[in-house]
């Protein structure tokens, strides 16, 4: 799940035995009723038999997304609506790396999606080019795709506010001091909502998870798969869940990395709840990673001095914005990098260890705004806004601002680091006035193979109870637990328990006979 800041290779398709392979079988209906019901299933494998037909023409990418080659773009045509699947048509942003071994070796095409909702996975394919280590026997053996999900980048992009305007700082110090501070929060939410509907309202009843699992399914009988190989990660996990509940007999071979809870009654609600414990718990293991390495950083030889410290940081940025931008709300947005990626714990704790010594620019650097990044500012107005279209059609949410106001007081009062700015950010599903579903029951369906479910006890974004509950729900399913670390995306770090066990599935199909525990991987030097 995602956080921001507080508010021969598969190409075109010649031969008919091609198309018929890519199409598979009829999307499952009595895996999800509501979800796949006849007409959305009718919807889904015609769409899937024109993509089919179609294929994908790859040609350079345009020059203005950055991507350079040899990797290559293309574009799969979808319905907004799969009910109506004549109806309005959608294009999906699509790139790929084509595999680096003999024709003999590859077996298809591994989709990638990096969670969100609201990430782009365009990126995937430059771990070929880049040659990144982990990736280089997959890469043997598939192409990497990547794809902008609806709604995302080049996809029918949608807005719920002026870019400028979103990354505009400083905002509001996100936990409260007052009723009218609760106030004028709720009164942005709910602007915020309203300028979803007013920007991009004919888009948000069709921006749920099971659309993007169709999207997904439509996507492989472009690429010329019978079945889909899929990497997720994060948010990426879920609809990984949900794709393998509509069409468990499509699936190939599945890795999901860092899992959203897939119960009915943890989406969404009660998964932001979840994530203020665990980010707290995270938060905690970066306070004592700091004050072991004080020697490099001088904020607190303790974990209590250094939160002393976070505190006093947090206080005067309220009174005075450092560098006049950089208040509380945008402290939260930098700093919660720590908790989520050990990657991050050096730059943090560095940028925090050169403002106590009078380098102010760098945090402003890190945690203000870029308001002449206009690309950036797009791009990142854009993923919040399809963040909060997703969760808020995905499932309903409560409409009484007491059960907020007492869930998040409450749990702020041990848990204070991300709660009350991860429920302003949530907060315009109370006031969504496009439809909401009820979520997928997420189980094991005809024809699902064994998936790979890999995650570290500590993550932060995504708790480990995600991955036991996907577990006990996908039949066959393998466990690989990281003991003792919570870096969030654990198939993206060097440890070979788990680099090799990832292999040898997308390699060979194998899991071992059991689950399996691995140790964590190295702890981040300063």
């Amino acid at each position: 799940m995602r956080r921001t800041a507080v508010l021969g290779s598969a190409g075109t398709l010649i031969a008919g035995t091609l198309i018929a392979g890519a199409i598979a079988a009829p999307a499952a209906t009595a895996d999800g009723r509501h979800h796949n019901n006849g007409s959305e299933a009718r919807g889904v494998q015609l769409a899937a038999e024109r993509a089919a037909r179609a294929g994908i023409d790859w040609t350079d990418c345009p020059a203005d997304w950055a991507i350079a080659k040899p990797i290559q773009c293309g574009w799969v045509t979808v319905p907004l609506d799969y009910a109506k699947p004549n109806g309005k048509k959608i294009k999906l942003a699509v790139d790929r790396h084509v595999s680096t071994g003999t024709k003999a070796e590859r077996q298809g095409a591994l989709v990638y999606n990096p969670g969100g909702p609201g990430g782009s996975g365009m990126a995937f394919p430059k771990r070929i080019v880049t040659k990144n280590p982990l990736w280089t026997k997959v890469a043997n053996a598939y192409d990497f795709v990547g794809f902008d999900p609806r709604g995302v980048g080049h996809s029918a992009p949608i807005s719920c506010i002026d870019p400028q305007e979103y990354v505009k700082a400083p905002k509001a110090d996100p936990v409260p001091g007052s009723e009218a501070d609760k106030r004028a929060q709720r009164k942005l939410a709910a602007e915020y909502a309203d300028g979803c509907a007013e920007r991009s309202g004919d888009m948000l009843p069709h921006m749920t998870t099971p659309n993007t699992a169709r999207d997904l399914d439509v996507i492989r009988a472009a690429l010329g798969e019978k079945k889909l190989n899929f990497l997720g990660v994060s948010y990426g996990t879920y609809l990984g869940a949900v794709y393998g509940t509509l069409f468990p007999g499509h699936v190939r071979r599945m890795v999901v990395d860092s899992v959203v809870d897939p119960s009915k009654d943890n989406i969404w609600y009660q998964a932001n709840l979840n994530q203020d414990i665990a980010f707290q718990s995270r938060w905690d293991d970066w306070k004592a990673w700091v004050a072991e390495n004080d020697a490099a950083y001088h904020i607190g030889n303790t974990p209590a001095k250094v939160e002393k410290a976070w505190l006093k940081l947090r206080a005067a940025a309220k009174k005075n914005p450092i560098g006049g931008v950089v208040g509380p709300a945008e402290l939260i947005g930098f700093f919660q990098n720590a908790p989520y990626y050990d990657s991050t714990w050096a730059l943090v704790a560095q940028t925090w260890s050169d403002y106590l010594g009078g380098d102010t620019q760098a945090l402003v650097d890190a945690a203000g705004p870029d308001m002449s990044d206009i690309a950036g500012n797009i791009s990142s107005e854009n993923g919040n806004a399809v963040y909060t279209a997703v969760e808020c059609a995905d499932a309903k949410w409560p409409t009484s601002w007491r059960k907020w106001d007492r869930d998040n007081t409450r749990l702020h009062k041990d848990y204070p680091f991300m709660t009350w700015a991860n429920a302003w950010m949530n907060l315009p599903c109370a006031t969504w006035s496009s439809k909401q579903q009820s979520p997928l029951d997420v189980k094991t369906g005809k024809g699902l193979p064994p998936v790979l479910i890999v995650q570290s006890t500590r993550d932060a974004a995504t708790p480990y109870q995600g991955a036991v509950e996907l577990h006990k729900r996908f039949k066959g399913s393998r466990l690989i637990t990281e003991k003792g670390a919570g870096s969030h995306g654990v198939t993206g770090l060097v440890n070979p328990c788990v680099n090799e066990r990832v292999d040898a599935y997308l390699l060979s199909g194998t899991t071992d006979r059991r689950d399996v525990t691995c140790a964590p991987h190295a702890t981040p030097k300063p």
